[in-house]
C-alpha cells in the first residue's frame, strides 16, 4: 500500500515536455449474464498493462482504475504517438483482443466500450493531492509540494497572478 503524504502536494509535469495524453477507457456490461461477451474483454486490459508496465518505451507514463459502478481506467500517455502506436501494433497486446472484440460481440449491445483521448498542454493542467500517497498524474509523474504562492487552483493553472484560496490552507 502507497505511504500516505500529510500535508498538499501537486504533480511535477517537468519531465513532460509540452503535452501529455490522458486517455480514458471502459466498459459497461450492457447483458451480465452473458459473460462469454464479456469476460475476455474485462481481462485482456490486465495483460496489456502488464506489458506496458514492462515496457516502459512504449510510452504510458501511469494509471488508476475502478470497477464500480462500471470499469474504468485513466492512463497517462507520454504522445498521442505512442499511445496509437501501441493501439495497432500487431506485436503488442492490444490489437488482436480488439479484433476478436469487434468479431464477438461487435453490434450485438451485449458489452459497450467507450474511449475519449485528451491532448493537454502540460501549461493547462492543474493537480492537487492533500494527505494522499501518490496518486493520478502525480503518481505517473512525480510528487511536488505546492510552492508558495500557489495555494489556489488559479494560481496553479496560471489563471490569475494573485493567490487567493478559498480558505485558509493547511
Amino acid at each position: 500500500m502507497p505511504h500516505v503524504q500529510n500535508g498538499r502536494f501537486t504533480a511535477d509535469l517537468s519531465s513532460l515536455g509540452d503535452d501529455v495524453v490522458v486517455f480514458l477507457i471502459g466498459m459497461r456490461i450492457n447483458k451480465p449474464w452473458k459473460v462469454h461477451a464479456w469476460w475476455p474483454v474485462f481481462v485482456a486490459m490486465p495483460t496489456m498493462l502488464r506489458y506496458l508496465a514492462e515496457h516502459p518505451e512504449k510510452g504510458l507514463l501511469g494509471y488508476q482504475q475502478a470497477f464500480f459502478p462500471s470499469p474504468v481506467l485513466v492512463q497517462y500517455w507520454r504522445s498521442f504517438e505512442d499511445l496509437e502506436r501501441f493501439a495497432r501494433d500487431r506485436e503488442d497486446p492490444h490489437l488482436e483482443p480488439w479484433r476478436q472484440f469487434n468479431r464477438r460481440v461487435g453490434r450485438s449491445g451485449d458489452v459497450g466500450i467507450w474511449h475519449e483521448t485528451y491532448r493537454v498542454l502540460t501549461a493547462n493542467i492543474e493537480t492537487i493531492y492533500g494527505n494522499m500517497p501518490p496518486h493520478g498524474l502525480a503518481a505517473a509523474t512525480a510528487l511536488a509540494p505546492i510552492k508558495p504562492g500557489r495555494d489556489s487552483a488559479a494560481a496553479r493553472i496560471g489563471a490569475t497572478q494573485t493567490d487567493e484560496p478559498a480558505f485558509p490552507v493547511y
